[in-house]
């Protein structure tokens, strides 16, 4: 297990949070806890300016192969060669090819699946980047090493293929039963001890996420249509059970001072929670974007509406730094992966662009960067009608000009191979075709935080594995860059 730095920050902040945690009683409902976790700080970003992190999860591990598909004529033979029946027809990725301001080495050329033409649209203005084979990785490693015995100097990560896992592994560099995510960590760096709006730093659309929860700084949950309502005591609910007297004694009792230090913090917490959601209802306002995101089958889009509407009403939750985390389903495609990968990456592709033009029409565009993740990649080799678990992918970043580096790939492109021979060209797989990660999640990460407002000598603290990728040459001749470029 590769848990977080103990440097990160003092531990005073984990005593502070253990004593809340006992004074609120830690059986209370979720929800409730949140709102008591709530009080600790506002962020102290630099001058009146503001940033938002957007991450969008891509649950069940998105096979990287029909996402963004080898394109060049020796590249696309072998490709096609090796996925068979579920590759990509050449013609229909025309549309779709990526053609970065600076060209491949090689002649190397990506195009993406081709229900991805919005997102395509958003790489040629600039808007987009691409991130070719990230994953989780503990220290720099070769196929070689991968297979060898010596696990204390080549160590690779934790349960790797387990989708909980490499979920958690991702949100938080840990695997399942994480507390600490490295989006909450975020937060926390953004707190200065002003008592404020810090329970709006870390906001989840997509329920409960070990990636938003840090030391102080807590996820608040809401949903695609606001802030969940704790009804038998909220204002805006008219009645419990029918009765207004039954609320009317709801509220009595939840405003009452008690005589059990346990019950009287119980009552505080209650009034805590229905005044955030008070805050966060009032900074939504009405349900009206200047964009039409996508509304039928498309929760993606529906999240990430709500994220455009609480960035829209920042000011009024007193907020200078936001992380988000939204997500969407589906991905473990086992099976029939030609007929219903395209659809996911459609619903993903009008998504981001809806959320993109809409920070355009807000003018925020470049404060806010959207980056996609997933568990895993999956095989490059078929199973049939599907592909299998694997490690390595390639993921995108969105934002506006001044924000990302688009219109360009940042990485190392992996050779198209199954891995099973001992070619040079085959050290970036470990079999079938799984690729063996040449950027790390923590690099991938510290890129983001830097651009955030994260300075240099905090990122070791945030996430643990980066000090072994600190702008070094491997023996493999790949380059460990510690920040990856694609920010501006």
């Amino acid at each position: 297990m590769h848990l977080i730095d103990p440097a990160r920050h003092t531990r005073r902040a984990f005593l502070r949070r253990s004593g809340q945690l006992a004074m609120a009683g830690t059986a209370l409902p979720f929800a409730l806890n949140l709102a008591a976790m709530g009080e600790a700080a506002a962020q102290a970003a630099p001058g009146d300016d503001y940033k938002a992190l957007v991450c969008v999860f891509l649950f069940g591990g998105n096979d990287y192969a029909n996402t963004l598909v080898n394109f060049d004529t020796d590249s696309y033979t072998k490709y096609s060669t090796i996925r068979g029946a579920i590759s990509l027809p050449y013609a229909s990725l025309a549309g779709t090819e990526l053609k970065p301001a600076v060209s491949l080495a090689n002649g190397r050329k990506y195009a993406l699946n081709p229900a991805m033409s919005g997102l395509t649209t958003l790489f040629d203005q600039g808007k987009m980047a691409v991130q070719l084979n990230v994953g989780p990785l503990v220290k720099p490693l070769t196929r070689a090493q991968f297979n060898g015995t010596n696990r204390k100097d080549f160590p690779i990560p934790p349960k790797l293929f387990s989708h909980n896992d490499q979920q958690s592994i991702w949100q938080s560099s840990s695997p399942e039963g994480s507390t600490i995510g490295w989006g909450g960590n975020l937060g926390d760096l953004m707190l200065n001890g002003q008592r404020n709006a810090s329970l709006f730093t870390c906001i989840s659309v997509a329920g409960n996420a070990v990636f938003l929860s840090g030391d102080e700084a807590l996820q608040y949950q809401v949903g695609t249509g606001g802030a969940v309502r704790i009804n038998s005591v909220s204002p805006a609910t008219g009645s419990v059970y029918g009765s207004s007297a039954v609320k009317a004694a709801m509220q009595q009792i939840a405003q009452q001072a008690r005589g059990h230090t346990l019950e009287n913090e119980y009552n505080k917490v209650t009034l805590r929670a229905v005044e955030a959601e008070g805050k966060i209802t009032s900074a939504i306002q009405s349900d009206v974007t200047s964009v039409s995101f996508p509304t039928t089958n498309n929760n993606l889009a529906a999240q990430l509406k709500m994220v455009a509407r609480l960035i829209r009403g920042r000011a009024s939750l007193g907020v200078k730094r936001q992380v988000f985390f939204v997500s969407m389903g589906g991905y473990d495609l086992h099976d029939d992966l030609d007929t219903k990968q395209g659809p996911l990456m459609q619903r993903l592709s009008d998504a981001m662009v809806a959320f993109q033009k809409q920070m355009e029409d807000l003018q925020i565009a470049d404060k806010v960067t959207a980056f996609t993740a997933s568990d895993f990649g999956r095989t490059l080799s078929s199973n049939g009608n599907g592909s299998d678990h694997g490690w390595g992918s390639h993921h995108f970043v969105v934002g506006g000009a001044n924000a990302v580096k688009g219109n360009a790939f940042y990485g190392t492109p992996p050779p198209v191979s199954v891995g099973n021979t001992s070619a040079d060209d085959d050290q970036w797989h470990v079999g079938q075709g799984r690729l063996l990660p040449t950027t790390s999640v923590d690099q991938y990460a510290a890129t983001l935080a830097k651009w955030f407002g994260v300075p240099d000598s905090d990122l070791n603290g945030i996430l643990p594995n980066l000090k072994n990728f600190n702008n070094i040459t491997a023996p493999s001749g790949i380059t460990y860059l510690r920040d990856m470029g694609f920010m501006a």
